[in-house]
């Protein structure tokens, strides 16, 4: 009952500052005979330029607004303090976006308010994450039982939670956390109508625990290999490693001090002065107490195009995940050869010099960082490699995906 108090009069304060700014908000509902339309809720509006999961779905927005796909978009959370950026960012795109407002009689419009209005009239609602997707899916149907439910996993939370739980001692608090999620998921994969895997790795993962594979259709990240090399510097003129990474996400943290403190020594016995850049948003204080003039915590950079362009070797050591990792495919989208490990590599086909980018110790990741930081050859074969391996990922490839999973 307090909750559902503090619920309203937040409301209500809301809504009088609304009335005060004059801030109003007219819907303008999906028209069929300019084909399909789709209701898209992510956990809040996708912050293309900060995370992985954010971006992929930036670009698949941008797909089916090319495609001639009305757009519509809602964030399940910062109803109350949200990045007015964004907003503009996907409002200028053509996307129609739900934002704290007040309708044409002086009643907020609320995000409730808003999925009535919209959901009876799209063909289709993507549901982007599990939390999601089990918190909105009733709603929808109430408002529209016949609508094609999507359900994008974006990565399969189970598995990579219990990676992490082993990776700790088969933690019991982590297990638990894995095993509450795997219900999530499974209880989505069997409401959904299609399922969206980010891989058919993730696809294969998945089967033992829901085995409708007719349901299931890969939309995987979205990679184009950059061919305009202006401003990227050769072998000789790049120096340093590099590191990207929202430190939201729990795995990156964990990587960060992985690669400081176990792999970073061994490298540095042979390369005593190579330094680390480590870019991301948001970094917790256990990845700022890393910082130091040879490992450089630098935070969120808006605007990577440089950092891709100047460094020598690209790094993620990630010891547990899932699904298809974005800074991945960021660095072979410039060429830039990078380490991983298993758990990185997931998803991606290296090819012929798949030996040299996967490592499973500190001392064999540190050993092959400095093969590919010195060796002209062995960095230029890495590079080579890039397009070929983002093949699968490219705009063209997916868009197919895409569209059929609208329709």
């Amino acid at each position: 009952m307090f909750k559902s108090l503090k619920i309203y009069f937040k409301k209500q304060q809301l809504k009088g500052k609304l009335k005060q700014s004059n801030t109003t908000f007219s819907v303008v509902l999906p028209e069929a005979h300019k084909g399909p339309s789709v209701f898209i809720v992510d956990d809040k509006l996708p912050e293309y330029d900060k995370d992985s999961g954010s971006r992929r779905l930036n670009l698949i927005i941008d797909i089916l607004l090319q495609q001639g796909v009305q757009v519509y978009l809602m964030a399940d959370k910062k109803e109350y303090k949200y990045d007015t950026s964004y907003y503009t960012y996907y409002q200028n795109k053509g996307v129609q976006v739900y934002f704290p407002s007040i309708d044409e009689t002086g009643n907020l419009v609320t995000r409730e308010g808003f999925m009535e209005q919209i959901v009876p009239h799209v063909s289709a609602v993507w549901l982007h994450r599990p939390l999601v997707f089990d918190k909105y899916i009733a709603l929808v149907r109430s408002f529209n039982p016949s609508v094609k439910a999507l359900y994008d996993m974006v990565d399969f939370h189970y598995l990579r939670m219990k990676r992490e739980a082993e990776l700790k001692s088969n933690d019991p608090k982590l297990l638990a956390e894995a095993e509450r999620f795997l219900k999530i998921e499974q209880a989505n994969c069997e409401a959904a109508d299609t399922i969206i895997v980010i891989s058919s790795l993730d696809k294969q993962n998945l089967m033992p625990y829901y085995a409708q594979t007719q349901k299931m259709l890969v939309v995987g990240n979205i990679h184009d290999f950059i061919t305009d090399t202006t401003g990227q510097k050769d072998f000789s003129s790049r120096e340093g490693l590099l590191f990207v990474g929202s430190f939201e996400h729990v795995p990156n943290i964990d990587a960060v001090q992985y690669l400081r403190k176990h792999i970073m020594p061994v490298v540095w016995e042979t390369l005593p002065e190579l330094t680390v850049t480590v870019i991301g948003s948001n970094p917790k204080s256990e990845v700022l107490a890393l910082d130091e003039s040879r490992f450089k915590i630098v935070g969120y950079v808006n605007d990577l195009s440089d950092a891709f362009c100047t460094h020598r070797l690209f790094v993620a050591p990630l010891r547990y995940g899932a699904g298809i990792k974005g800074k991945i495919g960021q660095s072979l989208e410039f060429g830039l050869p990078l380490v991983t490990t298993p758990i990185g590599a997931e998803g991606f086909d290296f090819g012929k010099v798949a030996e040299a980018m996967i490592a499973d110790s500190p001392s064999e990741f540190a050993q092959k960082i400095i093969a590919a930081y010195t060796d002209t050859a062995l960095w230029e074969s890495l590079r080579e490699q890039s397009e070929i391996t983002l093949q699968p990922f490219s705009r063209k490839v997916l868009t197919e995906n895409i569209v059929k999973a609208v329709r």
